[in-house]
């Protein structure tokens, strides 16, 4: 149980990262990204072919956080040069991505059982487990992208980024160009997609064509986790950065889940039943405690104006 916790916390860090990608555009953007489950596999699938061609396993990442930022850019010209709906421009461009994803392994899975990573050369270099390993890598680089980004999100084109999910129109009558912020949050959003779906393949040791697949899912739960996590503390997770911790958080909450259904039984094949309902629980439930708390409210001030 123990082991399948830690393993759970490790795969909840790296997930993490991708989480901050899609909290870029569904909470900044109001977009529900869907490029994300084909960039995510690019991101691998990129990671793999370079690691086993011999390359730097950290090129590799940052070569899987290009291909991510490509994949976005592709989505953000459909979107903002086409007009096409965002919606749709990401299904096409996720779609199309399966395609390319099988053509640069030239197959529908690719071992890295025989070649280093980041993760066995920590664990070469300090001895320890591999699961251990990951946390320590995976919590170093969402510390650092957690700096960027709350960096980022507060200089002049950052806060134009967010006024654009805020108020498009006002942001526009600004003379802010909402198609050059929409760009450059879904390059950034698909960068860290990338990135995340690279440290996942070195973590893993393998990339796979369906590595992707449902991973949008993975990320909206997270991030709604993470939300519920913010409400239920005392001070109340508000600022953004605070905001950028609790989706890394609920994102190993969310793993954390999973392994424990799985340890107590569960079917494997279940899995995606159970994130759907994860997802609609936490999206539910803050609704139902608010609604809630208003008639209770309610009925306290009339209980108070009948006293008088």
């Amino acid at each position: 149980m123990g082991l399948a916790m830690l393993g759970a916390v490790s795969q909840g860090i790296l997930w993490g990262i991708m989480v901050l990608g899609v909290f870029i555009t569904y909470k900044l953007l109001d977009i529900a990204d869907l490029t994300v489950d084909g960039s995510f596999a690019l991101g691998g699938c990129v990671c793999a072919v370079l690691v086993v061609g011999g390359v730097n396993p950290l090129l590799a990442i940052l070569a899987a956080m290009l291909a991510g930022m490509i994949a976005g850019a592709v989505t953000g010209f459909l979107h903002t040069v086409f007009e096409i709906p965002a919606i749709l421009a990401g299904i096409l461009t996720q779609i199309g991505l399966w395609s390319i994803n099988l053509r640069i392994m030239g197959k529908s899975n690719t071992p890295l059982l025989k070649n280093d990573t980041i993760f066995s050369q920590v664990t070469d270099v300090t001895g320890l487990s591999s699961n251990v390993a990951s946390i320590i890598v995976g919590l170093a680089v969402a510390a650092i992208i957690i700096a960027v980004l709350y960096w980022f999100f507060g200089t002049e084109i950052g806060s134009a980024c967010r006024a654009t999910g805020n108020n498009e129109a006002m942001v526009r009558a600004l003379g802010v160009n909402t198609k050059v912020t929409k760009m450059i949050a879904l390059m950034l959003s698909n960068g860290l997609v990338g990135l995340s779906g690279g440290l996942i393949c070195e973590s893993q040791k393998y990339a796979d064509i369906g590595m992707g697949t449902g991973a949008i899912v993975i990320g909206l739960a997270a991030i709604v986790i993470g939300e519920v996590l913010g409400r239920l503390t005392p001070g109340k997770l508000r600022a953004f950065g605070s905001r950028l911790v609790a989706a890394v958080a609920g994102s190993v909450v969310y793993f954390l889940i999973r392994a424990f259904v799985l340890q107590m039984g569960m079917d494997a094949n279940d899995m995606k039943l159970l994130s759907a309902i994860i997802v609609a629980l936490a999206l539910c439930i803050p609704v139902v405690w608010e609604k809630y708390q208003l008639k209770r409210n309610y009925r306290l001030a009339s209980r108070a104006e009948g006293g008088r």
